[in-house]
């Protein structure tokens, strides 16, 4: 069967542009319908790479000539795209200089929370999608699988964490809304809050194994509840003037502590 002709869109009043905008506008309208919006070519080259096909393919007509997005317009997964003026397409995208792609997906959704959780990030009501996102994506280089989200934390699959993650949502198992007390209390390995007024640094716990490291709020850190629901405690040392690390850069400063004790441990 060969693949429908492209779609020219010039209106803002086609049913198909007017989708995409409540999607793009509406994070109630991407959890109605549940689907992602992907923008730029590498989130959806990793999505094509992880997950598969997606429902929607909308190109800027100046990036028609764009070499890849051609190579991806080329994936047999990869349905008849909608071609939109460039007026119309700056306003589906979240980006100041649109790269010329966005894909509307479905949004992965992990099976139920797992009886026996692995090696660990859980984060409370942790705000800037900026920090979700390089969270995500340190995650993804460290090797952890899973991720367990607060109630209260941004919305995992909002363009600007998709955007911050930079395909690392597609190596990851992400739950959002999860009563992380419930999960500390009942994890099979070790959980580990971590806080600036912590006695024990970091490189003197042990992060190898099956561990679950808790991050908190950007501001008031972690809840006093989710702290005692942890087995210990560990900070950052700094030995400079600042007040704190951002969440982001904290979490990556533990997460590759973690790679670094694993491969010290596998030295013959």
């Amino acid at each position: 069967m060969t693949r429908a002709s492209p779609l020219q869109i010039t209106s803002a009043e086609n049913p198909r542009f007017r989708t995409l905008l409540k999607l793009h506008q509406s994070s109630r309208e991407r959890r109605k319908a549940g689907l992602s919006l992907l923008d730029g070519v590498h989130l959806v080259a990793a999505y094509l790479e992880h997950v598969g096909a997606p429902e929607y393919v909308a190109i800027s007509r100046s990036h028609l000539d764009d070499v890849e997005i051609a190579a991806l317009l080329g994936s047999s997964t990869v349905p008849a795209p909608l071609i939109f003026s460039d007026a119309l397409f700056r306003q589906l995208s979240s980006v100041s200089t649109p790269t010329g792609i966005i894909a509307a997906v479905r949004t992965p959704q992990p099976s139920a929370l797992p009886a026996q959780p692995d090696a660990c990030v859980l984060l409370e009501d942790v705000q800037d999608p900026g920090n979700v996102g390089s969270i995500f994506r340190s995650a993804a280089a460290a090797g952890i699988k899973e991720v367990y989200l607060s109630t209260s934390c941004v919305q995992a699959w909002s363009p600007r964490v998709l955007r911050a993650a930079m395909g690392a949502h597609f190596s990851l198992r992400i739950h959002e809304g999860v009563d992380l007390e419930a999960l500390a209390r009942d994890y099979p390995g070790r959980v580990l809050a971590v806080a600036s007024d912590s006695a024990t640094a970091f490189y003197s716990a042990d992060l190898s194994g099956r561990v679950a490291l808790l991050f908190g709020n950007e501001g008031s850190g972690l809840s006093a509840s989710l702290r005692d629901a942890a087995h210990a405690s560990i900070s950052i040392p700094m030995p400079g003037h600042a007040e704190s690390l951002n969440v982001a850069a904290a979490a990556a400063v533990c997460l590759f502590e973690r790679v670094r004790q694993q491969a010290v441990s596998r030295e013959p």
